[in-house]
């Protein structure tokens, strides 16, 4: 017991100084970074030229498995790979080892709760190519805005398509892929996901 409160101080203390230095190091990259970004385990951040991340304050950016009550099977990821590109996540957010990719817009409200293991992502990374399958490598896909309103909770799992949007309030069932836009203030679920429960 006394071994296991020494271990959490030392890994409240290793992610006080990660958040000092990713809010520092992220700046220093151009990105637009709120008061109070908590960092817990390390993220993998990758913005590329050209390209936007903006976190409003209190954002939670949690990378570690340590008191979270889920496995996570990998860190967060902000990818933004293409110039032109953004993230923007809003205030007193939360994510979980979750990727976020964007090639156009991912746009996250204020107040959402992100599970573990979510994928969000706007672009598919090829074409179809069906008319010339064997140059599919070498393409890069479309894209479409994702849009997630305010207080959204997505559980464990979840996968947001491109062009996606979802309505303030909703929630998004554990495991459940998302391929249509959700409206405000329901629980929606499955495969695709669909509404179970209506709150309006």
């Amino acid at each position: 017991m006394y071994l296991g409160k020494i271990i959490i101080i030392i890994f409240k203390g290793i992610n006080f100084f990660l958040s000092y230095y990713f809010t520092f190091f992220l700046r220093m990259r151009g990105c637009s970074i709120g008061l109070r970004l908590i960092v817990k385990g390390l993220p993998v951040v990758d913005i590329s030229h050209g390209a936007a991340l903006k976190i409003g304050n209190n954002v939670l950016l949690n990378s570690q498995n340590l008191d979270y009550h889920v496995n996570m099977f990998a860190p967060v990821k902000l990818f933004a790979d293409r110039s032109g590109a953004t993230i923007k996540i809003g205030n007193n957010t939360r994510i979980h080892g979750s990727c976020i990719h964007a090639y156009e817009l991912i746009e996250i409200g204020e107040n959402c709760l992100i599970a573990a293991n979510c994928q969000i992502f706007d672009g598919n990374g090829h074409d179809l190519s069906f008319d010339s399958p064997e140059n599919r490598i070498k393409t890069k896909g479309l894209s479409k805005p994702i849009r997630i309103g305010d207080n959204v909770w997505l559980g464990t799992g979840v996968i947001i398509l491109p062009g996606v949007t979802i309505g303030s309030g909703s929630v998004i069932a554990a495991g459940s892929v998302v391929r249509n836009s959700i409206p405000a203030m329901v629980v929606a679920a499955g495969n695709p996901a669909i509404i179970i429960k209506d709150y309006k």
